[in-house]
């Protein structure tokens, strides 16, 4: 946790100067880095804290709702995401970094397009579980 902490800390500080997630973000919640902190967590194996105080991958599904997202914001999330990871030191070994990446971008691309009007999310889905490598979606048991 306190990795996360730190990544979703200094990473949300870089946001309101980046001018194309700075809008995005401009009403955003003096909490909302340690929530994407505990939501990262959990999809990684960590405890289901995110699931348990905030409502889980429907919660976070519903906070993109109609923000009409672009392409162009979610490469830019991703990659100052990474910028950030490498700034705050966190692991650069490949197994880390590929799944880390792997999830940013499945992640961000369901944001875009749950974030588009009309749209109407399969809010029951459960809480996506990334692992280190193995074959297989984010749903698997």
């Amino acid at each position: 946790m306190p990795a996360l902490e730190r990544l979703t800390a200094a990473f949300y500080a870089r946001v309101p100067a980046d001018p194309l997630l700075g809008p995005v973000f401009a009403h955003m919640s003096p909490d909302h880095p340690a929530h994407v902190a505990r939501f990262l967590a959990e999809v990684f194996g960590g405890p289901a804290e995110y699931s348990a105080g905030h409502g889980g991958h429907a919660a976070m599904l519903s906070h993109h709702l109609a923000r009409r997202l672009t392409p162009a914001q979610r490469t830019r999330w991703v990659a100052l995401l990474c910028e950030t990871a490498d700034a705050v030191g966190l692991p650069d070994d490949p197994e880390f970094r590929s799944a880390f990446v792997s999830y940013l971008e499945w992640g961000s691309r369901l944001a875009v397009i749950n974030s588009q009007d009309g749209v109407t999310p399969v809010l029951d889905a459960p809480m996506p579980r990334w692992g280190w490598g193995e074959v297989g979606g984010p749903y698997q048991a």
